[in-house]
């Protein structure tokens, strides 16, 4: 871990606000986030493969782990899989009967995805699948493997209503399901945008802010991958029937 001598401090406030988001989750990240080879090796590896740079940063699956852990859960379901970094997270906060299955497209990231998660160690607690999620899901339902005590939606924006909707039919009351990029350097506010991924989570939030099965937040995030955020979300028991007279 770095010493806090080690970090540069914001103080100078000229400076570009993205260069003081960056330099205070370094500051955060040396303080709170402990070096780990398993994690730092997903992420080189993932990098040498030529994957996207857009997985969770190591506070925000911290975060994962975190949530995971404080729910109890023994099923998390992850849509949109890439390198494996949020799953090794993600399966690290299971109990020792506890499973994550997760969803990818992407052929060359799912084997990526694989071999991260061998490295970790955590092979017999990861069930990886191979396709468009919205063709997998269904089999996991007809499969019986849910309900799911956590979710984690990471995969294409302009699908993420059918992702949350799907995610609310393998849950049950006290899920925890948690949306990510909903921000999208805050263009989410303009109702003119042409960016199919910031309508697709505009198309979400519509959708949410109809949904009476969920409490729900969403929080604004900034560091080094920018101006972001995530939604939470938590399943609601089911309305009881009025009693009968």
């Amino acid at each position: 871990m770095r010493r806090e001598k080690d970090v540069k401090y914001p103080g100078n406030t000229k400076r570009k606000p993205e260069q003081t988001w960056r330099d205070v989750e370094a500051y955060l990240d040396a303080l709170q986030i402990a070096p780990d080879r398993v994690l730092e090796g997903a992420r080189a590896a993932s990098a040498a493969a030529g994957l996207p740079d857009i997985a969770v940063t190591p506070s925000q699956g911290k975060l994962l782990y975190l949530l995971a852990k404080m729910r109890g859960a023994r099923k998390i379901l992850e849509i949109g899989t890439l390198g494996g970094y949020s799953t090794i997270w993600l399966a690290r906060a299971l109990p020792g009967d506890g499973v994550v299955v997760t969803l990818e497209a992407d052929r060359r990231h799912f084997e990526i995805a694989r071999k991260n998660i061998v490295r970790a160690g955590l092979a017999k607690v990861v069930q990886r699948r191979l396709g468009r999620a919205l063709d997998t899901l269904p089999k996991i339902a007809a499969e019986g493997i849910g309900p799911f005590d956590f979710f984690f939606i990471d995969a294409d924006k302009e699908s993420t209503t059918e992702y949350f909707d799907w995610a609310l039919r393998l849950s049950k009351a006290g899920s925890v399901i948690l949306v990510d990029n909903v921000i999208r350097d805050g263009e989410v506010a303009n109702a003119r945008t042409a960016d199919a991924r910031v309508q697709g989570i505009r198309r979400f939030n519509e959708a949410l802010a109809r949904e009476k099965r969920v409490s729900a937040t969403t929080l604004q995030t900034v560091g080094r991958k920018g101006y972001d955020g995530f939604t939470l979300a938590l399943v609601l028991p089911a309305a009881r029937s009025p009693r009968r007279r």
